[in-house]
């Protein structure tokens, strides 16, 4: 079984919660853009939105755990996901992953390195 999971002591974990919290910023603000560029509908913005945010403040507070870290990876595909109602969060989405699995895989060489 692969540990999607940093230990609670790993320093990255704030780098994490950090990008997570960006991303409720970010996810919030395409929320206008969403209706008002690409005409989606304001309740499929609004749920498509409310779900990635909610996903993210969900993981940042259980980041400690590895429930918050899968919560974690289904925001960033959630986030890619909501390119579908507006092409500028394809890209936007994209970022936050690369970011997000930067973080962890220099999260996983410092526990290894301090095993």
């Amino acid at each position: 079984m692969v540990n999607i999971a940093l230990t609670p002591s790993n320093p990255m974990n704030r780098a994490m919660a950090s990008c997570l919290i960006c991303e409720v910023v970010v996810f919030g603000l395409a929320f206008p853009g969403m209706v008002m560029v690409s005409k989606t509908p304001v309740w499929l913005a609004a749920a498509g939105c409310l779900l990635a945010v909610a996903l993210c403040i969900l993981a940042s507070a259980r980041l400690r755990t590895p429930a918050g870290y899968a919560l974690g990876w289904a925001a960033q595909l959630v986030g890619i996901a909501l390119g579908f109602l507006t092409p500028m969060m394809f890209g936007v989405g994209l970022m936050f992953l690369v970011i997000w699995g930067a973080s962890f895989v220099m999260g996983r060489r410092l526990e290894e390195q301090n095993a």
